[in-house]
């Protein structure tokens, strides 16, 4: 089996580390590196966060590469009211010592892109590596191989606005640009099929009794989460948005969509809000591929099948955890 080059553009965040974990233990996936902007946590903190992450797969040979610490005209605004002030959990763990993040997060996507064929963008947090790498060097993207973006809302409400969703409000400048140059096709994982991927309590409780290093640290991480999604949304569990983005890229038969014309509003009430054309109003060529539904069940199996190699057949056998 041909692996896929990918690279992870994100900004972890709880949900981002636990799309890393899904992505290094998936074996159609070759993640060649990893590049944070500031989002859920400023970006150098986002580095550090996914080196952490790397460390929990032994993964530490995949370079992390920390680029853009402010969207490209707003103020930052950072979701550690979320994810907790060191971005996963609150738990502090020591800093990973066998292994370092790195500067020039644009110019890794660039170069990566120039020098490979066959490469894909995974982008689980703000667009502003990605639109300041195009602004940088447009030819450069006409190497990509598939754009999948994390982030967006189209018939459901947003979550940090009425109509905004977290990734494109923080840095909607940044999204409209990426949708209005990028010359392939943006798949958009969105709330809408997001928000049913749901870690609950159940399955925290069951992989816990799987007893790995690896329930533990998830275990830990999602407390925090947990604890925000009942304060402010009355849910038992927590909203694990960005694993969808790699699931889906992996196995397109866990989400179902549309091919429309999208553009993010930059300002005002509804800033950040992503404007899906479903009736082609416009007349523009569908610029991207909008997510409508999805197999939570499909993805549950998946994620929890690739975390806990080896206990496949208690996953498939318990039943009322997912």
């Amino acid at each position: 089996m041909q692996k896929k080059k990918v690279i992870i553009d994100c900004d972890p965040g709880i949900d981002d580390s636990l799309a890393i974990l899904l992505a290094l233990n998936s074996p159609e996936l070759e993640v060649i590196g990893i590049t944070t902007c500031s989002g859920n946590v400023p970006a150098k903190l986002g580095a550090i966060n996914a080196l952490k992450a790397l460390q929990m797969c032994s993964s530490l040979n995949v370079p992390v590469y920390y680029g853009e610490e402010e969207p490209l005209k707003r103020e930052l605004v950072t979701a550690q009211d979320t994810h907790g002030e060191d971005g996963i959990g609150e738990n502090f763990y020591e800093e990973v010592s066998e292994a370092k993040v790195l500067s020039g997060g644009v110019d890794f996507i660039i170069d990566t892109l120039r020098n490979n064929d066959n490469v894909s963008i995974i982008a689980l947090g703000p667009l502003t590596n990605i639109a300041k790498s195009l602004m940088k060097d447009k030819e450069a993207f006409e190497n990509v191989d598939e754009f999948i973006s994390m982030g967006g809302a189209f018939r459901i409400h947003g979550n940090c606005s009425p109509v905004a969703e977290f990734n494109y409000w923080v840095d909607p400048h940044a999204a409209d640009y990426v949708y209005k140059n990028l010359s392939k096709k943006i798949h958009m994982v969105g709330l809408d099929v997001t928000r049913k991927i749901v870690l609950t309590p159940n399955i925290i409780e069951f992989i816990n009794r799987l007893d790995t290093k690896l329930a533990k640290y998830i275990t830990e991480i999602t407390r925090f989460y947990i604890d925000f999604h009942w304060e402010q949304e009355g849910i038992i569990g927590c909203v694990i948005n960005d694993p969808l983005a790699v699931a889906y890229f992996i196995d397109r038969s866990i989400c179902t969509g549309f091919d429309s014309y999208v553009e993010v509003v930059e300002d005002g009430v509804a800033m950040g809000q992503s404007v899906v054309d479903s009736f082609n109003f416009y007349k523009n060529n569908p610029n991207a591929h909008v997510l409508t539904d999805t197999d939570e069940k499909k993805f549950m199996y998946m994620f929890l099948k690739r975390l806990f190699k080896g206990y496949e057949d208690i996953i498939d056998s318990v039943e009322g955890v997912i």
